[in-house]
Parts: structure tokens; C-alpha cells; sequence
């Protein structure tokens, strides 16, 4: 992470954590953890076309089925994420 771009901003609601990196770190994150310590953190994954892939490969299609089942998959594609909105296309 790189601290000076990195801040935190609270109110009575909500609260905001930005976070940015470091300048030799490339490419996008996959997940991130939070939670009140160490020993009880959670995780969550950012939106993306192998999140979204890897999720519904585990809902759709259990460990279980069949390889010509897998094939039959439909593809889905992130178009655009913003705060109140998901765009996804299925084919």
C-alpha cells in the first residue's frame, strides 16, 4: 500500500476506508479481508470477470458434474461496475 494516498473517512453511518498502491504493484485486486482483528477477518471479493466466472461455476456447476456439463456453461462478462450499478452480460 502506499500510505500517503491511502485515507480513512467516517461519519454517523458509514465509513470509508481508500486505499492505493504501491508504485511497483500492477494489475487489479481480487479480494480483500477486514473485520475487528486478525483472528476474525472476512473476505470479499472485488468484481470481476474470474470472480464472477469462479462464483457461478461453484453455484451453477458443483465439483460433481460432468465435463460436457462445464463446457455448457454460460459466459459472463463484466461490463462496467459503479457504486450503485453492476453490468453484467451473460452469452
Amino acid at each position: 500500500l502506499a500510505s500517503p494516498e491511502t485515507g480513512v473517512s467516517v461519519s454517523a453511518h458509514n465509513a470509508a476506508v481508500g486505499l492505493a498502491k504501491a508504485p511497483g504493484c500492477a494489475g487489479p485486486w481480487e479480494k480483500f479481508c477486514f473485520g475487528p482483528d486478525a483472528s476474525a477477518l472476512q473476505e470479499r471479493l472485488f468484481v470481476s470477470e474470474e470472480n464472477v466466472d469462479g462464483f457461478l461455476g461453484t453455484v451453477l456447476c458443483p465439483s460433481v458434474c460432468s465435463q460436457s456439463a462445464l463446457e455448457s456453461q454460460p459466459l459472463i462478462e463484466v461490463l462496467g461496475v459503479t457504486e450503485d450499478r453492476i453490468q453484467i452480460r451473460l452469452k
